[in-house]
């Protein structure tokens, strides 16, 4: 009875956000999904107005309710272009949560989320075991993109041209950092995440280069967890909150002045889906996940609002490097950060950028999506790779290393010779050279 009374608060909870929704259809213009697919059920106003019964739906048919809730982005694209102001994550983060308390896990999700990804420690050993196998299951296929192929078919690889997790990740590398602030007078902690650690150690790398140049204090922790969100994206509520707990056991908002990440995806994470969850937690957590939230800033952001980094003075004439950008979704439409990554190519004097036709249109990675709904994630993201190529760059720069995964996959699967590269990763070159 208690569970049924505290379905029933969250249906009343989700009833009252989705009424602001006019179902204008605004969301059809931007939903990179409707644009591949035609289909109602796949928009925004689709979802929402499935939702809208959702308490007698999800009784009829639950999993029919999970699979139309599933096929989305989590782009963002809706709620940014929304005139009514409906907060389209929220209400679909919130309706996953409740569609998976009321059907439960599968098995695979119970194995991946509760006992290994809320566990840094086991999460690390399966990794670092995995990475070592690559070699006999995997082969390579683009020198240039590094990305690597399954060497016979299988369900969760399929024809992906993936980048392979690395042979030291960055946490074996660099366990902890704790160095008090130089020059600068700044100290800041570092939130590394998953993909940077265990596939894009040389991202990680790049931030705590360019945090050094610049005298900053540095405080990372060893034995960090994921921000959570591949476990709430499916629902998982109570292994987001075991990791949101993990982490801000770690990093003491009292301790620095900001909290750092090279994630876009993290930087939201924390930012704003960290509050929004965990507002029925004790007063405490509550108050640590706050100031955490107000204290995270994407490195870009960082490095160019707070340190000051601006475009190179010097005289490009003939720039080596041809780059163009691609906007990340949680960092462009949901935390309105565009210019600073954009400045971190411009300080580069070697280097010119080109934009591309709708950077900011989704790459298609969507996390979980790419992984339920490959085919139509590659088809978005080829769209994004005849872009890039369109521009006849030399490299493409972005701010997470999901998209860079994504972009990755489109280029080589088009045989393309393109860099993919993180924007700190550009600036970090060219404070060496």
């Amino acid at each position: 009875m208690s569970n049924i009374r505290k379905l029933a608060g969250q249906f009343k909870d989700l009833e009252e956000k989705l009424s602001v929704c006019t179902r204008c259809g605004m969301c059809q213009v931007v939903c990179p999904l409707y644009a591949e697919t035609g289909r109602e059920s796949d928009l925004a106003r689709g979802k929402l107005a499935l939702l809208d019964g959702l308490a007698q739906e999800m009784f009829k048919n639950p999993d029919g309710v999970s699979e139309r809730l599933n096929r989305c982005l989590l782009c963002g694209s809706c709620q940014a272009g929304c005139s009514s102001g409906v907060d389209v994550i929220e209400i679909f983060l919130k309706a996953r949560s409740i569609l998976a308390e009321f059907k439960g896990l599968s098995q695979t999700q119970k194995l991946l989320f509760r006992s290994v990804l809320a566990k840094p420690e086991l999460f690390n050993a399966l990794s670092n075991i995995v990475s070592k196998f690559q070699p006999l299951l995997t082969r390579k296929v683009n020198q240039s993109l590094g990305t690597s192929c399954a060497r016979m078919a299988t369900p969760l690889l399929g024809n992906r041209h993936f980048v392979p997790l690395s042979t030291e990740p960055f946490h074996q590398k660099t366990p902890m950092l704790d160095t008090p602030p130089g020059k600068s007078g700044v100290r800041v902690g570092f939130f590394v995440g998953c993909l940077l650690d265990k596939v894009f150690p040389r991202v990680a790398e790049a931030t705590i280069q360019v945090l050094q140049h610049h005298c900053v204090g540095i405080w990372m922790p060893k034995n960090q967890g994921c921000c959570g969100i591949p476990a709430l994206s499916s629902g998982d509520v109570p292994s987001f909150r075991q990791l949101v707990q993990h982490n801000i056991n770690l990093f003491d908002a009292m301790q620095m002045d900001y909290l750092i990440t090279s994630c876009a995806t993290c930087t939201y994470t924390i930012k704003k889906i960290w509050p929004m969850m965990i507002q029925s937690d004790s007063r405490e957590v509550t108050e640590k996940v706050n100031a955490l939230s107000a204290k995270t800033m994407d490195i870009s952001q960082f490095l160019v609002k707070i340190l000051g980094v601006s475009a190179s003075s010097s005289e490009k004439t003939s720039s080596r490097k041809k780059i163009t950008y691609h906007d990340p979704c949680h960092l462009k439409k949901s935390l309105g950060i565009s210019v600073e990554p954009r400045m971190l190519i411009h300080a580069d004097p070697d280097s010119s950028l080109v934009e591309m036709a709708d950077a900011d249109r989704c790459c298609g990675m969507g996390g979980s999506f790419n992984l339920h709904h490959y085919d139509l994630s590659a088809e978005i993201g080829y769209e994004k790779a005849s872009r890039i190529l369109d521009t006849g760059c030399n490299m493409a720069a972005t701010s997470c290393p999901a998209c860079m995964a994504q972009l990755s996959d489109a280029l080589s699967r088009c045989k393309s010779t393109i860099q993919v590269k993180h924007v700190v990763e550009i600036y970090a070159d060219s404070i060496r050279e």
